[in-house]
Order: C-alpha cells, then sequence, then structure tokens
C-alpha cells in the first residue's frame, strides 16, 4: 500500500525496504496470492480534498493538482512494478477501504486473507488493519515490508498493537 515514487523517495533507507518488498511480491505471485496494489490519489483539482481534512490539505493546495501531477503522484516505485494480471486500486484517504473499490475487488476473488504491506506503518497500515479487522479478514503483516517515519510507532505497532488482529512477521517467515 502506497508504494509510490512520490511516497518512497522521502523514505530513509527506500532501496533496502524495496527490496524487502520485491521479495514479498515475487514470493506471492510464486504461489499465485493475488497482488493488490493501493495508491492514494486525487482527481485533477482534488475534489476529495477538504479543507477540513488536516492530513491531506497539508499536501499542497488543490491547485497543485493538475492532470500530469496526479498521474505522476500515483506512478508505482519500478522496482515493485505491477504485473500484467496485478489490480491497482486507488484510494481517497488513510484506509485502503475508504474511498475505493477495494472490497469490492476482494470479494470478487472471494479473498478473506489480507497480508499487508505499506508506507507508512502509522498510517494506511494501522487504519487498514483496523478496518479489515471489523470486515473480519483473517490478517497478516509483513513487519519489514511496512515503513513509518517514526521507528519507536513502527516498533510499538508492530510489535504490541497489530499482534491483536493480526500475524505479525518479517518477510523471511513468510516466504516459507
Amino acid at each position: 500500500m502506497d508504494m509510490q515514487s512520490s511516497i518512497l523517495g522521502r523514505l530513509p533507507g527506500a532501496a533496502g525496504f524495496v527490496s524487502h518488498v520485491a521479495k514479498a511480491i515475487a514470493a506471492a505471485r510464486s504461489r499465485n496470492i493475488p497482488v493488490i496494489y493501493v495508491v492514494v490519489g486525487f482527481r485533477p483539482g482534488a475534489p476529495e480534498i477538504s479543507v477540513h481534512n488536516k492530513g491531506f490539505s497539508a499536501m499542497g493546495g488543490k491547485e497543485r493538482w493538475t492532470a500530469e501531477f496526479a498521474n505522476q503522484w500515483t506512478k508505482i516505485h519500478p522496482g515493485l512494478a505491477p504485473g500484467e494480471e496485478d489490480v491497482i486500486i486507488t484510494k481517497r484517504r488513510v484506509s485502503a477501504f475508504t474511498g475505493s473499490d477495494l472490497e469490492v475487488v476482494l470479494r470478487g476473488q472471494e479473498i478473506r486473507h489480507l497480508v499487508l504491506t505499506g508506507i507508512s506503518t502509522s498510517g494506511v497500515v494501522l487504519s487498514t488493519l483496523r478496518e479489515a479487522a471489523d470486515k473480519d479478514y483473517q490478517l497478516t503483516v509483513i513487519a519489514d515490508c511496512c515503513a513509518d517515519p517514526e521507528e519507536e510507532v513502527h516498533r510499538v505497532l508492530t510489535a504490541k498493537v497489530f499482534p491483536r488482529q493480526a500475524e505479525v512477521v518479517n518477510v523471511e517467515e513468510w516466504m516459507k
């Protein structure tokens, strides 16, 4: 989730992180596990962003969201490029479910177990995990395929909070 070049470009140590996520994607594909990318994006002019939404309105004014900027913003990092069989979902809020058709795609493929990776652990991963748990999905979080600007927040979430609702593993464990 949120594996866009525009987001990864701000992540310290992005190369190592991309390597971990690429391993997880390759393992999923080799096991015929569907790979679904979720990107955050807005239409040109960003009609979805309210001035009352502190997080998204801080991303710059609506005039910033030209068609060209919106297209560039949603591009997935080339080291994690989607395959032809992969699905790309565009969300309009922090959770992968909110403002997207993710749940329709999951139902259409009869998916009940989600393996979560993403940036940031305290943003998209936390919000999606909570909503998915409320929707009764079985959950796995690959901790070293999640990243957060605050290392301590990442540690607390993956070690203490997420295990209440998900299995938390590293990519090497998950690949076994």
